[in-house]
């Protein structure tokens, strides 16, 4: 019953994605599961900490990673916080917890040219190849996330202000300017868009009518780009990771990108300058006067 509260709460007033309540679910339940069948706790209110550290070592051995163990245990973590919250106890077991170590995974961002490749590549003229244009087009132009594309509406868009509103995370809405040539695909999408009999009002369908759906993003993009690129992972993050990285290249100050990424503050954009930093290091070695001077 807690835990169903708790999911209710995470859904209707911290405005949680499904996705991450259904991965809370998961966790949760997984947590009680271990409490009561190696534990022994009829309640999960009776948990401390030590308890939660035997169900991390069961983890460790079954060789999850640090970065799921994490996840697992910040999904606890939030769980007691509400529980303190209703007043069902009095302190969080996990209040002294500190996270097990993670290696930073450094995410590799498509270079100018594999984007203009791939993009260059996209000429079909029928329905599919004139979304899937528009897809990639829109993800590398704006950096939405997935989920926002899919819940992308035909409202959403502004022709006439060349502007799309988007409504990110927790509810969160931001209005990302389009290009010219965007525009233009737009208007080509609307035609197609317009033949079908759309069973929806978001914007991207499927041939069917059908919103589209994430792992149908997910296949576009790693179709498109496994042909050009040797990369191991090929997917609409590492277009969003382009885009900001591709701006900060260009110049553009770290505010500006996260506002356009929809980040609650700059350290989650930061992330991006790794690779800025690079490409400041190279012109700075290229243009300095005394960069060429023997020591």
């Amino acid at each position: 019953m807690l835990i169903n509260s708790f999911l209710k709460y995470l859904t209707l007033e911290k405005k949680s994605s499904p996705h991450t309540v259904a991965a809370y679910l998961v966790d949760l339940r997984a947590f009680e599961n271990f409490c009561k069948e190696s534990l022994n706790l009829k309640d999960i209110k009776e948990v401390d900490y030590i308890h939660i550290r035997s169900w991390v070592i069961e983890l460790s051995d079954k060789n999850n990673s640090h970065r799921s163990i994490n996840r697992k245990l910040s999904a606890l973590k939030s769980f007691y916080k509400y529980l303190i919250k209703i007043h069902e106890v009095e302190k969080n077991p996990l209040t002294q917890h500190q996270s097990l170590k993670v290696a930073k995974k450094v995410l590799v961002p498509f270079s100018e040219k594999e984007i203009n490749t791939v993009i260059e590549s996209m000429n079909g003229d029928d329905f599919k190849s004139i979304r899937n244009r528009l897809i990639v087009e829109l993800l590398y132009s704006t950096g939405i996330r997935r989920i926002e594309l899919v819940n992308l509406e035909v409202s959403n868009i502004d022709i006439e202000n060349r502007t799309i509103r988007i409504i990110g995370k927790r509810n969160k809405e931001r209005i990302i300017p389009l290009l010219d040539s965007v525009i233009e695909y737009i208007e080509n999408y609307k035609i197609e868009r317009a033949k079908i009999a759309a069973n929806t009002n978001f914007f991207f369908i499927t041939s069917k009518g059908n919103k589209i759906y994430p792992i149908l993003v997910y296949r576009i993009i790693n179709d498109y780009f496994s042909s050009i690129s040797s990369k191991t992972k090929n997917s609409p993050h590492v277009i969003r990771h382009s885009f900001a990285t591709h701006l900060l290249n260009q110049g553009a100050d770290l505010n500006s990108v996260k506002e356009l990424l929809g980040h609650a503050s700059l350290a989650s954009t930061q992330v991006y300058t790794h690779n800025s930093l690079e490409k400041i290091k190279q012109v700075y070695n290229q243009t300095h006067p005394r960069s060429h001077k023997s020591k």
